[in-house]
């Protein structure tokens, strides 16, 4: 079953649920998930990965992989 289709099933199941306890403790469940995940991705980084980031952002500067700050203003333009 791929991920689509289990939603859609606990979906399903959620509206079944009478119990006004349970829906609560469900959606303190996802609050606490959400926010672990949130604190995971905002966690710092590590100074061994800041130097590999400072490494290949030079990297990229010696072979031209880097955009003009004029050029992505425009393209941000288009988005509007």
């Amino acid at each position: 079953m791929d991920i689509q289709a289990r939603k859609l099933n606990f979906i399903q199941e959620f509206l079944r649920i009478t119990d006004e306890k349970l829906i609560a403790r469900l959606e303190h469940l996802l609050h606490n998930e959400r926010r672990k995940e949130t604190e995971r991705d905002l966690s710092p980084m590590s100074a061994e990965e800041f130097d590999q980031m400072i490494d290949q952002s030079e990297k990229d500067v010696e072979t031209g992989r880097v955009n003009e700050a004029r050029d992505l203003l425009k393209k941000v333009d288009t988005w509007k």
